[in-house]
């Protein structure tokens, strides 16, 4: 079992894969997110000063006397800066009305800009990280895209689903809105510390400070503990939560079904089942999640409050002890952040282990280096006896499949369900690879050529005929989106399908609905016939295209097969076998293995299985 990697290193990896390109977006972000969050430093560093003031130890006019070396804070620096420009400190006995409105002046500009600095850190932040999970998204869905259809029939389609949905969304608000203040907070945290150093030392308390600073450590493994704790449950969350949607979908796709068989309440029992399952997971990363907030305050505020005592105790300047105090307020609410950062960080970190895991995942077929590019198909297509088996060691599906296919011929395959027919037809198309044997296209292995050249010469009819929802014109445009509209008409026409399409006021802009249910299943086939037919491929594959049709509507059908299997090669497999009468030569599958072959009379004359197969159907 492959070790789980750590928070780090899969930030590290979302960085390096994602995040890099926009470099510069982040540095600018971060640089201001650090100048608007160390900002607090500036105004702690007067408050000695406004202490002393306060407590009447010294008066504005000496606070704001030239000082030197270690004595000089930020306030003495004001009298520097007034000197420049030319403004009296001193009016009547009392301070100047110039100097007041430079004060007050100088506040609004560090307020504005400490404003900016964080619209900056937001804004540039919040953008990389929705361009990032844009990312993430796009190349999450054009990877499954390429993976075989041997991951599909393993994988469930609705964890998929959440995958691409739900994880990538807790991804992008985690990034969104948190990422902004990952930068922020232990600015906010340091910058009063900072402080507090340079006061500690002044005054002959830095050793006591570090010394209670090397203490933390200890304190935070707590915490440590309980956000590996709470990623391992964002996972298991995350999981439950793929787990919910995909018996959503099954159960809406199938909800025929589920009505037919009377099983309302078992579906429901079954969901409310998981889904208390599901709950029982969140509340117990909700405990840790909950934990871990006052579990931070509790360490930052004790280590603060022992500070603050033992400076008491030690007899340190209230002005010292007062700003000490004030800068441990400063950091209470950036710690508290600190702590819910964690948790969506962790959380975060969970969902993107996840999608790493789908991108990690590589069921592509091989393709050579340089791949054989066809511009068509000229000669023949051979089966070198191939078998096959969908698993490695697995129930051998084709055994021994031996015979060649002459361009422009019709070859049709019968045979008891299981008996490798739609095999065959998908080794055509190379969905999967032969595990013996090889299939050649003029000579060519099918493992040596470019995919694409290969499927832009080969169309396909199927019995479960897919269509998207979307128009008809799109769906028979599928395939050749740049087809003119008088070509997707006359493809139409050529299946039989015009006349239908035009009887709705809406013609080819009318939507199909989910998977084609707003059209009968003799539309449906007619429209995937037209689809072809605007392909215009030269190599046709009809897998029991009207095996679940009506009699008039297997007639409309066959005359539209008919016409598009003209001066093209096809593979025809049917279970009716009166739509393959003609085909120039039919092969009898029994398990995997070809037992009989020839024309449909020389099959007739061998009384075998074919002519037991005819009888049963036509007697």
């Amino acid at each position: 079992m492959s070790q789980e990697p750590s928070t780090i290193s899969t930030y590290q990896r979302l960085f390096r894969t994602f995040a890099k390109p926009y470099l510069w977006r982040l540095v600018v972000g971060v640089v201001a997110g650090v100048v608007a969050g160390g900002s607090v430093a500036g105004a702690l560093a007067v408050m000695p000063s406004v202490f002393r003031i306060l407590q009447g130890k010294q008066t504005p006019q000496e606070v704001l006397a030239p000082m030197a070396g270690a004595d000089r804070d930020g306030l003495g620096f004001l009298r520097d800066f007034a000197d420049r420009l030319g403004v009296p400190i001193e009016s009547d006995g009392g301070v100047s009305v110039q100097l007041v409105l430079l004060i007050v002046g100088l506040m609004l500009a560090f307020f504005m800009f400490q404003s900016v600095g964080q619209f900056i850190n937001r804004y540039m932040l919040r953008w990389v990280g929705s361009r990032v999970v844009t990312d993430i998204r796009t190349q999450l869905f054009r990877h499954l895209q390429e993976q075989s259809l041997a991951f599909y029939g393993q994988q469930d389609v609705g964890k998929l689903i959440s995958r691409c949905t739900y994880d990538t969304s807790t991804i992008e608000h985690v990034i969104a809105n948190t990422f902004a203040d990952v930068i922020q907070a232990p600015t906010q945290v340091l910058a009063p510390l900072v402080v507090v150093l340079v006061l500690t030392s002044r005054n002959g308390l830095l050793g006591l400070l570090l010394l209670l600073l090397l203490a933390f450590p200890v304190c935070v493994l707590p915490i440590v503990y309980l956000a590996r704790v709470l990623k391992r449950y964002a996972k298991r969350a995350l999981n439950g939560v793929s787990i919910l949607v995909s018996r959503m979908q099954e159960t809406f796709t199938g909800i025929r079904v589920v009505k037919a068989f009377n099983m309302e309440k078992f579906e429901s029992d079954r969901f409310a089942e998981e889904n208390e399952t599901y709950f029982r997971i969140v509340v117990r990363a909700l405990g840790a999640e909950i934990l871990m907030t006052p579990m931070m305050q509790f360490v930052a505020v004790a280590i603060a409050s022992v500070f603050i005592v033992l400076c008491y105790m030690k007899h340190v300047e209230f002005a010292i002890l007062g700003t000490v105090g004030l800068a441990a307020m400063q950091a209470y609410k950036p710690i508290k952040l600190l702590a819910k950062i964690n948790v969506q960080l962790q959380r975060c970190a969970a969902a993107t282990d996840r999608v790493f895991e789908l991108l990690d995942t590589d069921t592509c077929l091989p393709v050579p280096p340089n791949p054989v590019v066809l511009d068509g198909f000229v000669d023949r297509i051979r089966f070198d006896h191939v078998g096959f088996a969908y698993e490695e060691g697995g129930l051998q599906v084709l055994s021994d499949i031996d015979f060649e296919m002459p361009r422009g011929r019709v070859v049709a395959f019968v045979g008891e369900t299981g008996s490798g027919k739609s095999t065959i037809a998908n080794l055509v198309a190379r969905f999967y690879d032969p595990t013996e044997g090889r299939v050649a296209l003029d000579g060519h292995d099918l493992r040596d050529l470019d995919p694409t050249s290969l499927r832009r010469l080969i169309g396909i009819v199927t019995q479960e005929t897919i269509l998207f929802n979307d128009t008809i014109g799109n769906n028979i445009r599928y395939g050749r989106p740049d087809a003119s509209f008088e070509e997707v008409v006359e493809a139409a026409r050529q299946a039989n399908a015009h006349q239908f399409i035009m009887e709705e006021a809406e013609g080819y802009d009318r939507v199909v609905g989910e998977k084609g249910c707003r059209l009968s299943g003799g539309q449906r086939q007619r429209v995937a016939i037209a689809r072809a037919i605007l392909k215009n491929p030269p190599i046709l594959i009809l897998d029991e295209a009207t095996s679940a049709l009506d009699t008039a509507t297997e007639q409309l059908v066959q005359e539209a097969i008919n016409h598009v299997m003209a001066d093209r090669t096809v593979f025809a497999i049917a279970h009716r076998l009166s739509t393959i009468k003609h085909a120039d030569q039919i092969l009898v599958l029994d398990k995997g293995k070809v037992i009989e072959q020839g024309t449909h009379d020389e099959l007739l004359a061998q009384g075998g299985r074919y002519r037991k197969l005819c009888d049963m159907q036509f007697s």
